[in-house]
């Protein structure tokens, strides 16, 4: 009877076990796929589905060369070379085999790299060529790799380095188009997504496999002609030489779309070897990113603004005594000797300060009152755009400042002195395309480099159209007078030197600069604006010069070199002789 319980109590000891251990299965198996379902969906993910980023390719921008579009920068395809220095057997020997193919694309640090515990991924080398890379793996190295890069190319050297910018370690776009575009260059990447076996083969076609195409970045055609870019950089490198200036920055625009042809800065660098730029500046478009005093050239946009208002007709007279009292201050002119009775058209010629004055105050009915003031600043800030940022394309545009008459500081003496061009910060975009819709009839154009896409395929040329910001900002007839005015002005003194039969004129300007906020006498800043063309004005240039502790004209040291672009200009744009 005792052995009979005993095997009972065994029997039943062993199925409460068994039940027990059948309770622990199940709640396992509860916890397994229930509790962590989503853990292990999630690993099982890992390791079948395989998701791959497909790269875009960043955008090429193209010139134009005439009508002509033409590959300015290009992709090529470069290697980094990587290694497992867990893999690496002898690190001594894979170091000398890479040196002798990578040369001075093989990073100092190298071999020490290689010591790094732990490490699975160790860079050699960057920039490789597609022959360099086939020679390194024909020698089968035990633990390196190989991975496939974009980087910009330039067959034009460094023309329109500053407009273009470049393109970092990174991948992102600096400075110029690059930075200021890098977004619409950039594209979008795509995906690549599928449930694979271990070999990597994909199994079936559901839910989990996804495709998505990589979207490649825009081909910007620029409105950049690499002939007239070409031929600037060269007449400003010359002139800078003759001159002794350091800083010199040209614009050449189309006035009749606002589309910038060229834009040249010296010093410049190869956007290629940027990494071996020393001077930070040398990234900077001056032409864009600089305000500054632009002096004289302004008073093209005080007698537009007093001829459209009827205040002055160019032959208006004034009696000048070279000197003229607003305030407390007396203003002089720079010009002395034309004293008496004269027509604005011989102040506008001889650039006397005094002459814009007396406009200002004509403006107010004889006084600089905040009518006047008013008035020229509409015309200065709201109509031609001075001081205010143009939307052109590359990165780092200042706005610059000219004082509202409501401002601070926005007086009757401020505003005498705005007159003649001190006592504002413009840019020299901004003056250029202000100067564009004084002699073009009125139109401001926003001042673009953009002349239109190519397609992916590269074989299609889709123009873009000038955007017109502005109509009537003078009248057709009060651009009519301003572009004779400054034909007459540049006739009277330099007209010699350009190509006869065809319509050029222009404006001096001469600034002081502002060091430690005072005005120095032993440092100016030379400018000239101008205009060509045939019965239509077909370009504007604008010229400026300048270096620390130099004395720079804008008649003796800018005019010359806008000279040499505009004849230039003449024969490339192949303009006929007004009949």
């Amino acid at each position: 009877m005792k052995l009979e319980l005993q095997a009972g109590s065994r029997t039943r000891i062993l199925a409460t076990l068994v039940l027990l251990l059948m309770a622990v299965f199940a709640v396992r198996l509860f916890y397994l796929q229930i509790v962590q379902h989503n853990e292990y969906v999630a690993r099982a993910e890992e390791e079948q589905v395989k998701r791959l980023t497909i790269p875009a390719s960043r955008g090429l921008i193209y010139a134009l060369d005439g009508e002509q579009p033409v590959q300015l920068v290009m992709n090529e395809t470069v290697y980094t070379l990587f290694a497992d220095p867990q893999v690496v057997t002898d690190k001594d020997k894979l170091i000398d085999e890479v040196r002798k193919v990578a040369g001075g694309t093989m990073l100092a640090n190298a071999r020490t790299q290689l010591d790094r515990n732990g490490s699975r991924y160790e860079v050699l080398a960057r920039k490789l060529s597609l022959k360099q890379a086939e020679l390194l793996k024909e020698k089968k190295l035990a633990g390196l790799g190989f991975q496939a890069v974009s980087q910009r190319v330039y067959p034009e050297g460094g023309l329109a380095a500053q407009t273009l910018g470049f393109v970092n370690g990174e991948g992102d776009g600096q400075y110029g188009i690059e930075g200021k575009l890098d977004e619409r260059l950039k594209g979008k990447d795509g995906v690549l997504q599928s449930v694979t076996d271990v070999s990597n083969v994909p199994l079936t076609i559901g839910n989990n496999n996804i495709k998505k195409p990589a979207e490649n970045g825009d081909n910007v055609v620029l409105s950049i002609d690499r002939n007239i870019q070409a031929y600037t950089e060269k007449a400003l490198a010359e002139g800078l030489k003759r001159t002794g200036a350091k800083n010199g920055s040209v614009i050449v625009m189309n006035p009749q779309n606002g589309q910038v042809m060229a834009m040249a800065n010296l010093p410049s660098y190869n956007p290629a070897e940027f990494n071996k730029v020393t001077d930070a500046s040398h990234f900077n478009n001056a032409a864009v990113s600089i305000p500054y005093e632009a002096g004289s050239v302004v008073k093209m946009f005080t007698v537009a603004a007093g001829i459209d208002q009827g205040a002055i007709r160019p032959n208006s007279t004034y009696v000048n005594t070279d000197s003229i009292k607003v305030g407390d201050r007396t203003i002089g002119n720079a010009t002395k000797g034309q004293t008496g009775t004269i027509s604005m058209q011989t102040a506008l010629d001889y650039s006397l300060n005094t002459g814009m004055v007396t406009i200002l105050q004509r403006l107010g009915n004889g006084n600089i009152n905040k009518q006047a003031r008013d008035t020229m600043y509409s015309y200065f800030h709201e109509r031609f755009g001075l001081g205010r940022a143009t939307g052109i394309e590359v990165e780092g545009e200042a706005n610059g400042n000219v004082i509202s008459p409501d401002a601070p500081g926005g007086n009757a003496v401020q505003y005498a002195t705005m007159s003649f061009g001190q006592g504002m910060n413009v840019t020299m975009v901004q003056v250029a395309a202000a100067f564009c819709s004084a002699i073009n009839g009125g139109d401001y154009y926003r001042p673009t480099l953009i002349a239109g896409v190519m397609d992916d395929k590269k074989t299609k040329f889709t123009p873009a159209e000038g955007e017109k910001v502005r109509s009537g900002v003078i009248s057709k007839e009060t651009s009519d007078q301003v572009r004779k005015m400054a034909h007459d002005a540049r006739n009277r003194f330099y007209g010699k030197d350009d190509r006869k039969g065809f319509e050029v004129g222009g404006k001096t300007g001469t600034s002081q600069t502002l060091i430690n906020g005072r005005y120095v006498d032993e440092q100016t800043i030379g400018t000239y604006l101008g205009y060509g063309g045939d019965d239509t004005p077909r370009y504007v240039i604008m010229v400026q010069v300048s270096g620390k502790d130099m004395n720079l004209q804008g008649n003796k040291d800018a005019m010359p070199i806008f000279t040499d672009i505009s004849n230039w200009m003449i024969d490339y744009l192949k303009l006929q002789p007004k009949g």
